[in-house]
Formats: structure tokens, sequence, C-alpha cells
């Protein structure tokens, strides 16, 4: 019985050196291909297969794959006038062709007022709803209703988010329109 397990065990060994030194008869080394495929003796792209990867050569690039694109040049860093975007631009020649007189700066400042003041009582009729739902929410026992009550009162402060952030471009738009008044030598009295 020792020498049938020998002969396998020596077949086994044998089969074994053979697969793993005839891969290694037959291969190139990778310095070999390459030049190979450069010298146009041997195709180096060929059509990947199924979860293969292709890698790409100058020639693949075409004529002008040769030199390495140039990197783009440094840009300056964006001025205070460019990064407030949300910022009114100023109006341009042919737009103040329209009279600016004390109606029109009345006009604009009051409607702007009247929006700020619409936005904040808004927000406190939110910042009231959040108030009712967090009561509500703390005095009942069903979990889905109280989930329900979560639901909304999240949603409530996250329409309140909003508004706040309305209510700041507005505080901001009121301080322009004065700036600009200012600026364009419109006596205080037509910003009341």
């Amino acid at each position: 019985m020792a020498k049938t397990t020998c002969g396998y065990l020596s077949g086994f060994v044998a089969l074994t050196i053979l697969a793993l030194l005839a891969p290694s008869a037959s291969a190139q080394s990778l310095a070999e291909i390459a030049r190979q495929g450069q010298d146009g003796k041997q195709p180096v792209a060929q059509a990947p297969e199924k979860g293969q990867k292709r890698v790409f050569t100058n020639r693949d690039l075409g004529p002008g794959g040769t030199a390495p694109a140039a990197p783009p040049a440094p840009t300056a860093p964006p001025t205070q006038a460019e990064k407030n975007t949300d910022r009114p631009t100023p109006p341009k020649p042919a737009e103040q062709s329209e009279v600016r007189d004390e109606a029109w700066w009345r006009k604009r400042i009051t409607t702007a007022q009247a929006d700020l003041q619409r936005n904040e009582l808004f927000l406190e009729a939110l910042q009231s709803r959040v108030n009712a739902l967090s009561t509500n929410f703390v005095s009942r026992d069903d979990p889905v209703q109280r989930a329900q009550i979560g639901a909304d009162r999240q949603r409530t402060l996250a329409e309140m988010e909003r508004v706040r952030a309305d209510i700041a471009k507005l505080k901001k738009q009121i301080v322009e329109i004065e700036e600009e008044a200012r600026v364009a030598g419109v006596p205080p009295g037509w910003l009341r």
C-alpha cells in the first residue's frame, strides 16, 4: 500500500511541476511584449474580453497623443463682487433710461420692506405651529400619531429655515437699495 500511495503522490507532484513550468516556458517578459507592440509586430490594442481591462497607449491617442497636454492656466481667485452672486447687478446705461424719481425709489423700498414684514410674520406663524406640534407630540401616546406629528414638525422646521434665509436676503436687499440711493444722491426722505 505504501508503493501505491507513493506512486500517486509522485504522479501528483510531477503533474504539479509540469503545470507550473509549462506557462513560464512559453511566456514572454513584459518588456519583450512592449517592444514588439512598439515595433508594430504584434498589435497591443485588442478588444478586451469581458472582465479584462484595456491599456491605452500613445498610438491609441492618435498623432497628437505623444505630447502631454498643457496644464490649465491658474485662475485668479474670485473677487468679492463675483462671490456675491445673489447680489443684484448694477443697472446698465441702457436700463437707466427709466425715470428714477421719488415714486420709483419709494415703490422699490416699500416693496422690499413689505416683503420683509410679510416673511417675518410668516416666520412667527411657523414658530407658533412648531410650538403647538411640539406640545401635541409630547401629549400623544400612539406611536403612529407621534410619527405623523414629528414629520409635520420637521417639515415646518425646514420651512422656517427657508423663510429665515429669505428674510436675510430681503434685509440685505434693503441695505443695498439704501446704499444705491446714497450713491445716486437720492434724498433720504424718498426712502421713508
